[in-house]
């Protein structure tokens, strides 16, 4: 674990680095100067001095290596920025000031973690639940009806786009019917807990039914072949009532693949959900990052980059300290 953990932390500073020099340094390598890049956020009608005033203030004309140091070392200690108004401090984790609204990254940034938390659990749970129990009996029923039915629909959720499969749940069951809340609405589960599900119901299960699909399947896969297994087939010799070699013997060893994909997905979500934030306008880190991306606002994009390589890296620490209990060939010493 001292040595995951070390990999951690050094994976987390290769990303940072990395980002760091597409957004800062590249541009330059492409020809761009500090002053053309800070045209970008003094608006179209600003002369060149206001442009220079503001590369100067933004710290453009410091070495690539200076501005990643002074970024980096925000993160820990805080820094001071001058907002246009007079100077602010922003407290540690601090991940610089906005170039458009001129507000600290960070607050505004984890003011929006509820809802990708929120939108992300709430699927996670469905479309674990869904594609594991589909995937089984679909396994088990191999060449039935229910087995061909449920690998089409399968298909077809890993098919097609969120935004396509959104937008008609929008338009048929929240717009036409009035069963589900329409777009953009939120509910903290600490005010309404009811509501809260009623507003989320919706994307939840357009989200799931894209994830659930692909779990399914490759449970399916991993079901076949755990179940065909001479350690299954001796559980069956023994007289094991079939419930416990499927469940034991079976299951068991098919959910370490499950487990695997299980923690890169959740991870990838709580760093944003993109399409299914931006398809139901759902104020969270997706659409925080969606919305900062075509006006050129590089600390927020560098923020949600940073939250979600975070996300992903626990994620995986977690997954290894499941694999020990899941699946009994793995065991740490």
């Amino acid at each position: 674990m001292i040595r995951r953990l070390i990999g951690a932390v050094l994976t987390l500073f290769a990303v940072s680095v990395i980002t760091f020099l597409i957004f800062f340094g590249l541009p330059r390598l492409a020809g761009d100067s500090p002053v053309s890049l800070a045209a970008r956020y003094t608006g179209k009608t600003a002369d060149e001095a206001t442009a220079v005033a503001m590369a100067h203030r933004l710290g453009f004309f410091d070495p690539i290596y200076v501005q990643y140091g002074r970024w980096a070392k925000a993160i820990f200690v805080g820094a001071d920025y001058n907002a246009g108004a007079g100077i602010e401090h922003c407290s540690a984790p601090c991940f610089g000031y906005s170039f458009i609204t001129h507000e600290a990254v960070w607050p505004d940034m984890i003011s929006r973690l509820p809802v990708t938390l929120s939108l992300a659990v709430g699927a996670a749970i469905l479309w674990l639940v869904a594609g594991i129990a589909t995937g089984v009996l679909s396994a088990l029923k191999r060449g039935s009806a229910f087995d061909r039915a449920a690998m089409g629909v399968a298909l077809a959720g890993v098919s097609l786009p969120i935004f396509f499969t959104g937008l008609l749940a929008l338009s048929i069951f929240s717009y036409k019917l009035g069963w589900t809340a329409p777009g953009s609405t939120y509910t903290p589960i600490t005010q309404n807990p009811a509501l809260w599900a009623y507003d989320l119901i919706l994307p939840w299960v357009t989200l799931a039914f894209l994830y659930a699909a692909a779990y399914a399947r490759l449970t399916r896969a991993g079901m076949l072949e755990s179940m065909g297994e001479d350690y299954t087939r001796t559980a069956r010799a023994k007289g094991l009532p079939e419930k416990t070699v499927v469940t034991k013997h079976g299951l068991r060893a098919a959910l370490t693949p499950i487990m695997t994909i299980f923690g890169l997905d959740v991870g990838l979500l709580l760093g944003g959900a993109f399409l299914t934030e931006t398809t139901f306008s759902l104020q969270g880190i997706g659409k925080f990052a969606v919305d900062a991306i075509p006006a050129h606002d590089l600390p927020k994009v560098m923020g949600v980059t940073m939250l979600a390589t975070f996300f992903i890296i626990a994620a995986n620490l977690i997954v290894d300290l499941m694999y020990s209990v899941i699946d009994p060939r793995v065991r740490l010493s």
